[in-house]
């Protein structure tokens, strides 16, 4: 994990790779969970059993559960000590550009695209989030998403 140790000492960073976060499993569970959370209980999510006669083999993670797990790379991949709050502003582009079979690990490579003043001392950055399935050479989702962190 890296440390900033204030929020200019992350923007002087804009059109890099500031980090990879950690690896995380996607198992069954959470697949089911989030099911259950969202009201989307398509076979090819939550019955292993169709799934496996289907066209990825196994169950495969909603595209919105790759996508939730954004705030997940972002703590596990760096610090601000000068930030009191970070907050999710919004997204400007996604996309699903592979499955994630259950029982897959994923990881989040972070592009810092750029960093403007908001209100409050504020500001907004742009990320480039690229999901990474271990083991394969195309991403599972590419987004654009808007962070606003405050002093």
């Amino acid at each position: 994990m890296k440390t900033f140790q204030n929020i200019d000492e992350l923007i002087a960073c804009v059109g890099q790779t500031v980090a990879v976060s950690e690896w995380i499993s996607i198992t069954q569970q959470q697949i089911d969970l989030f099911a259950q959370a969202t009201g989307d209980h398509q076979w090819i999510h939550v019955d292993p059993e169709k799934a496996a006669a289907g066209p990825f083999g196994t169950t495969i993670a909603h595209g919105f559960f790759t996508l939730s797990l954004l705030p997940k790379f972002f703590d596990s991949s760096f610090e601000i000590l000068g930030s009191r709050m970070g907050v999710n502003y919004g997204l400007n582009k996604v996309r699903f550009t592979a499955p994630v079979p259950v029982d897959s690990r994923l990881r989040g490579h972070l592009k810092l695209l750029a960093a403007e003043p908001v209100d409050n001392s504020g500001v907004q950055m742009t990320w480039e989030v690229t999901v990474e399935r271990e083991g394969q050479p195309k991403p599972v989702c590419v987004a654009e998403s808007l962070v606003r962190r405050y002093p």
